[in-house]
């Protein structure tokens, strides 16, 4: 099991470095979508929105990489993984493969996890 846990982790970690790198380094090339998901993405381009979910990206992926604060990067990930499924689900259906897997793989690795991130589902936490 821990082998699964690692391979997720580091596959996990290296889509969205890469992905959050390569998105960094080359804005504003689009091609091949529908004139909704062209606007749609036109519109966060302008306005930098996909420069702030590159960085989470690449530091995300970081962390998961290098196997420090995980649980950050797990969380970090998640909104963006949302973004994503949203996206090719209202927009540009032919993606959606590879924000599946990244999914399930997200998944996997809360659920490997689930022990740490019980403390965030106390009904009343207590302050110390």
């Amino acid at each position: 099991m821990k082998i699964a846990i690692v391979i997720a982790r580091i596959l996990l970690g290296f889509v969205f470095a890469a992905s959050g790198l390569f998105s960094l380094l080359k804005q504003g090339k689009m091609g091949g979508m529908p004139a909704a998901a062209t606007a749609f993405m036109t519109l966060m381009m302008t306005h930098h929105y996909t420069k702030v979910l590159a960085v989470l990206m690449l530091v995300g992926g970081l962390l998961l990489l290098v196997g420090r604060f995980v649980l950050l990067g797990l969380v970090l990930l998640g909104p963006i993984l949302v973004n994503i499924l949203m996206f090719h689900l209202l927009f540009h259906s032919p993606g959606i493969a590879t924000g599946a897997v990244c999914t399930a793989l997200e998944i996997f690795l809360i659920w490997a996890y689930r022990s740490c991130f019980r403390p965030l589902f106390t009904a009343a936490p207590k302050l110390s």
